[in-house]
């Protein structure tokens, strides 16, 4: 019997794998031009950890999670998001106590649901932290950040929406506001509505059941019960993106699917991907450290699926650079394949960033400048009998339909250093 791979969790082959290195610089690449720095947190935390700070009526709690038991019998989880484990790293390991920390991380995620285009059982996450951080203008600047990103990768399909979701006073007197409102329907409500009603009724609004979309869209909204604190945090974040030229649009119905957020919550979401829209998604989080054990800190952030910005990097055009080797050694014969080797590591050590594959396995002179084609090297290096004889290599080159020639074997290094050097 085949060995097979659980459902919804995938390959990324090497077809595609040059893609997803390439964007992960590019993420990386902004994030640290902004003052990010990375950590690296473990897949798995006590399942306390996620239950106390997503929250107990959250999808994700309830129906998702990747739990069991260890050994001695404690309740583990593989994380199903990032943000919980980066507050637990911060406040175990001393981060924010009097400090205020930008981080980044990135890796797997793990959620049980119905495995879909754009939405799997083990999906990839890039997420930052700001934490220690008051006002809107480090709100302002994880989005502006993010347009930076989308202008430097060339995705011209992605629509920013934003909300505030005020403070939790503000939203305990919504809470009441909403559950009058969804009482009134109260008859047309699914189970699972009836079930938030009294625990969360923020979650209803969240709800992906079509049937209650004309319910939600004639509820209150949060922003017409937001406290002057907020209203004002609101007003300075949509001011300084106003500033910074970046376009959005004001979604009242944003609220996101975990219970630790509060005032700005935001989605960058496209139509280029089906049904599953969202791209990057974030917002504050002022009173999760103190929740989870912490002293009272501010923080923000956002996660960007990674297959989905491979997708739509895709579905815009773009093309990652390509990894293939810049030169291949087409060698015949076991001498030949010894200096092979000698030169391989010579070119290596002598021009920088030089990426050269020896041809293995043996074959023809023609079989092996098939597979030199094959590679994607910009030219090949020939050394056979008659070379070795003669003490040159030749240089074919495979792309440019220029004539073969050769060079002194004592010599390539420095003879092939300006060709070889320009290669991208």
């Amino acid at each position: 019997m085949k060995p097979r791979a659980i459902r919804g969790m995938n390959d990324v082959l090497p077809d595609v794998s040059g893609t997803w290195r390439y964007l992960e610089e590019v993420v990386c690449d902004v994030v640290e031009s902004y003052g990010y720095r990375e950590i690296r947190i473990p897949i798995i935390e006590y399942t306390e950890l996620f239950r106390r700070s997503i929250g107990d009526t959250t999808d994700i709690v309830e129906k998702e999670m990747y739990t069991f038991s260890d050994r001695n019998d404690e309740s583990l989880t593989l994380r199903p998001e990032g943000t919980a484990g980066m507050v637990r790293a911060g406040i175990t390991n001393g981060l924010l106590h009097n400090q205020r920390q930008k981080l980044w991380t990135s890796g797997p995620m793990f959620r049980y649901e119905k495995p879909q285009k754009g939405r799997y059982r083990q999906f990839h996450q890039f997420d930052i932290e700001a934490m220690g951080y008051h006002g809107p203008d480090v709100d302002a600047e994880i989005i502006i950040l993010c347009a930076r990103l989308w202008r430097r990768l060339g995705l011209s399909k992605l629509t920013l929406e934003i909300n505030s979701l005020g403070s939790n006073e503000a939203r305990l007197i919504y809470r009441q506001v909403l559950v009058d409102y969804f009482l009134t329907v109260k008859n047309q409500l699914d189970d699972d509505s009836m079930r938030r009603l009294d625990q969360n009724p923020l979650r209803i609004l969240d709800s992906k059941n079509p049937d209650l979309r004309e319910i939600i869209a004639a509820a209150p909204v949060m922003i017409d019960y937001l406290d002057e604190d907020s209203a004002q945090h609101f007003a300075g974040l949509k001011a300084l993106l106003d500033a910074a030229g970046v376009v959005y649009s004001v979604n009242p119905r944003l609220v996101r699917g975990l219970d630790y957020y509060n005032r700005t919550v935001f989605e960058w979401v496209t139509d280029a991907l089906g049904s599953q829209g969202a791209v990057c998604s974030g917002g504050r989080y002022d009173g999760l450290v103190e929740k989870l054990g912490g002293r009272p800190t501010p923080a923000v952030g956002w996660a960007m699926g990674i297959e989905r910005l491979v997708a739509l990097f895709e579905a815009c055009g773009g093309v990652a650079p390509k990894h293939s080797p810049h030169v291949y050694i087409v060698a015949a014969g076991e001498e030949a394949l010894t200096r092979a080797f000698q030169l391989s590591e010579e070119l290596k050590d002598g021009i920088a960033a030089v990426r050269i594959e020896v041809n293995l396995g043996g074959g023809s002179f023609k079989s092996q400048l098939k597979r030199a084609d094959k590679s994607g090297a910009q030219y090949a290096l020939i050394l056979g009998e008659d070379e070795l004889a003669e003490n040159v290599i030749g240089l074919k080159p495979l792309r440019s339909g220029e004539d073969q020639c050769s060079y002194p074997l004592a010599r390539i290094v420095a003879e092939l250093g300006d060709v070889l050097g320009k290669i991208d």
